[in-house]
């Protein structure tokens, strides 16, 4: 019989990042653990990676995963590691979402000038614009929806980067702050310089934000990989994104989703604005979700369920051109 040493091991395709190296770290240790192989990573650069325009300006669905899922097709790794958010809601055929393991904090983080939060940054800036970085429209569309509600004088300003650009531009003086997810700061060990954790109520997360997605090829690999798979983050995820398809949004289009447990039922809020804050969608639901095989459907069912009501109000009109 071979031994450990001598087992072929697995292949797991990750983004080149810091960011996903360290979430595909994390996962690579519990799947070694739950099947006895050594993980190799695999570091694969993906169009997102590469490009210079912003999210908007290249289409934002799928850029930082169609080179991984190519790897997955081809043969060339057994598994990928994706920001569950950037996957485009439709799969290409042939591939399985074998785990999704529970939730990261779900919600965006401030990293501002000297410590300060939102509220302090607008109260202190003594009649001077407070500037603030992000690369989502999403981002741009709660924070100026904000600014105009508490008639603030705020400017959202487009960046790309991986989190230390971005943080350098606090730092530098160029920015008063940056708008980050949560989740990220945390698995890079850099909570601690996270000023403020944004309400939900403020700034809504993009759909899938804090999930990470397992997927493969292999039925019987993921199999084992279901093992990592936590079953009230899935159903959550599945709601979120049923709402995106269904708005034919893609992931850099200014929409925002989270769905909740509350007991048996699962409560979804979204949103739908214009970047620039002048109209601003919001709208929740609630739904029974009872926890057996059919509790995806039943989540799908919801998320659909508020976008026809979010169409039905006009969201369309809000995102500009729509997916297809």
């Amino acid at each position: 019989m071979n031994g450990p040493e001598t087992v072929t091991p697995l292949r797991l395709g990750t983004r080149r990042s810091a960011l996903a190296m360290a979430q595909s770290g994390m996962v690579a240790e519990e799947v070694a653990e739950i099947t006895g192989r050594r993980v190799e990573l695999v570091e694969i650069t993906t169009y997102g990676d590469v490009s210079r325009e912003s999210l908007a300006q290249i289409g934002g669905t799928g850029v930082f995963v169609s080179a991984l899922r190519d790897a997955l097709l081809e043969g060339r790794i057994d598994l990928a590691v994706h920001s569950l958010k950037d996957l485009p809601t439709a799969a290409p055929a042939g591939l399985l979402l074998a785990a999704v393991p529970e939730r990261e904090d779900v919600r965006d983080s401030l990293v501002a000038r000297d410590g300060l939060t939102l509220a302090e940054l607008v109260g202190k800036a003594g009649g001077r614009t407070v500037r603030i970085g992000t690369g989502s429209p999403r981002r741009m569309a709660q924070l100026n929806a904000w600014a105009r509600a508490h008639d603030a004088d705020l400017e959202t300003v487009a960046i790309r980067g991986n989190v230390d650009t971005r943080i350098n531009y606090v730092t530098s003086g160029e920015l008063d702050a940056v708008v980050l997810a949560t989740a990220g700061l945390n698995r890079l060990g850099r909570s601690g310089e996270i000023t403020e954790h944004l309400d939900t109520a403020l700034m809504l997360p993009a759909p899938g934000q804090g999930a990470l997605a397992i997927e493969c090829v292999d039925p019987a690999l993921a199999a084992v990989l279901s093992r990592l798979d936590h079953a009230p983050t899935r159903a959550a995820v599945v709601a979120e994104r049923a709402l995106l398809a269904t708005l034919e949004a893609g992931c850099s289009a200014p929409v925002a989703a989270l769905a909740t447990w509350a007991g048996t039922e699962l409560r979804l809020d979204g949103a739908v604005g214009t970047t620039d804050g002048a109209e601003l969608l919001k709208m929740s639901a609630n739904g029974p979700l009872v926890p057996d095989e059919t509790a995806e459907e039943q989540a799908a069912a919801l998320g659909r369920a508020l976008a026809t009501r979010l169409l039905d109000t006009g969201a369309a009109d809000l995102m500009g051109e729509r997916a297809r």
